[in-house]
């Protein structure tokens, strides 16, 4: 797998999780460790891996023993070549052994195929690991903006009680009127309700996340991540283009489809391996023991001995006329190339319209990054004016929650388009790499 790095962070998370603070590397080691299809996939390979041995081991001679014990009732021939009417047994033993010398590079190209199949198990495995840090990255963010929208609620309900606060004094000491306070309680009551939904969101990203990474303890699940500022002034907004060739070299369905590919054509030499003569090389080795009733028998041991008898050969296998199965067998077998090609070309196809699709989905949250941004200070601003307005008496209630609306309004969008830009440029990365 291309992730060694996560086995090691793995190893780090289990410490970790029993404090259930985790880094997003730590979620996707656990994903990685716990995805059913990552392990399915794994026993796929192994599969692979097993056929790929077995073409190997091919190459080499067999060697096979045989026995066997007959028994004749009735006439039977005897030493003289006669038949008599008596009963007979006769004991074999054998000892055969044989290697193919020439089947026209057949077992060369079924070699170079199985191999193509395990790298690309391999290709498809990485390409499963790949999902994995997609889905959990995606969770992982949404998390964090869950996270981040809770904590603006709850600083919207801060802000409320202080000015519930600096409001009861001054309607203590008479300066206000008592009425104003209650604007500030449902201002307030409806923040709480806010904040509920907020919790709530959140409860349920953090189950989505949970249930990607197949964990079933996700009571006291959180996680922690460095500043999503950070990771935006880190990493660099790639060309569509540029992305697209790098992922031509790295991504794992090219891979997979270029090795798939290559087994498809040692396929085709295999089919056509068969229109070449086969030459083996055999040797075998054989004994016996025959009684014969009513007569005297030499013993076991001297028979064994005796009719010791060794052979050695050559077999040679030239095809003629089988059916059309050879010709058939290549047509196929190149049709399966073409398909293969035909695949890979959807392959590239998919990837480059993925990659246009992330690259300008990322533009287009650039841009609103850089306007929620701008939106920010003015709302911040415009906050600060209403309220300045408020205590000097030019401005009433509403105005005031007017404007405290319109900013929590736009720290939620300046947040939300903040983490689809650190999630559009974590695509574009994955998609790269």
């Amino acid at each position: 797998m291309k992730y060694p790095f996560f086995i090691l962070s793995f190893c780090l998370s289990s410490i970790v999780f029993a404090q259930q603070q985790l880094t997003l590397e730590q979620c996707i080691a656990i994903a990685l460790e716990n995805n059913l299809n990552v392990k399915q996939q794994e026993l796929n390979k192994q599969n692979r891996e097993i056929a790929y041995n077995q073409a190997r081991a091919d190459l080499l001679p067999n060697l096979n023993a045989s026995a066997g014990q007959n028994f004749v009732y009735g006439r039977s021939i005897g030493l003289d070549n006669t038949y008599q009417n008596t009963n007979s047994s006769q004991t074999s033993f054998g000892l055969g052994s044989d290697i193919t010398l020439f089947d026209g590079l057949r077992m060369k190209h079924n070699i170079d195929a199985r191999r193509a199949d395990v790298n690309a198990s391999q290709a498809d495995l990485d390409k499963i690991c790949d999902d994995i840090v997609i889905s959990v990255s995606t969770a992982f963010l949404q998390v964090l903006l869950n996270k981040e929208l809770l904590q603006i609620s709850e600083d919207q309900i801060e802000l409320t009680d202080v000015n519930i606060a600096q409001r009861s004094e001054l309607i203590k000491s008479g300066k206000m009127a008592e009425g104003e306070i209650y604007e500030l309680e449902a201002q307030k009551a409806k923040e709480e309700l806010n904040r509920v939904q907020a919790e709530s969101n959140l409860k349920l990203a953090l189950l989505d996340l949970a249930q990607i990474m197949e964990i079933e303890n996700v009571s006291d699940l959180d996680v922690t991540a460095p500043p999503v500022e950070q990771h935006i002034s880190e990493s660099l907004l790639l060309s569509a283009e540029a992305v697209y060739e790098s992922a031509l070299v790295n991504r794992p369905e090219i891979s997979s489809a270029n090795f798939r590919l290559e087994s498809a054509q040692k396929e085709v030499l295999m089919s056509k391996a068969q229109l070449f003569p086969t030459l083996s090389f055999g040797a075998n080795m054989g004994t016996g023991y025959y009684h014969m009733s009513n007569r005297t028998n030499d013993s076991f041991r001297s028979q064994l001995r005796n009719n010791m008898s060794n052979s050695i050969g050559f077999n040679l296998r030239i095809p003629i006329f089988n059916r059309f199965q050879v010709r058939n067998s290549i047509q196929n077998a190149q049709i399966a190339v073409e398909n293969n090609r035909l695949e890979m070309d959807k392959t590239k196809l998919d990837l480059r319209k993925r990659i246009e699709q992330a690259y300008y989905n990322a533009l287009g949250a650039k841009s609103r990054w850089e306007a929620a941004k701008k939106s920010e200070i003015a709302g911040r601003e415009a906050y600060r004016f209403a309220e300045q307005k408020f205590e000097s008496g030019r401005a009433n209630s509403y105005e005031l929650f007017q404007a405290k609306n319109n900013l929590t309004q736009v720290l939620s969008e300046k947040a939300q388009a903040k983490y689809e830009y650190a999630f559009r440029l974590r695509i574009l990365e994955l998609l790269k790499d």
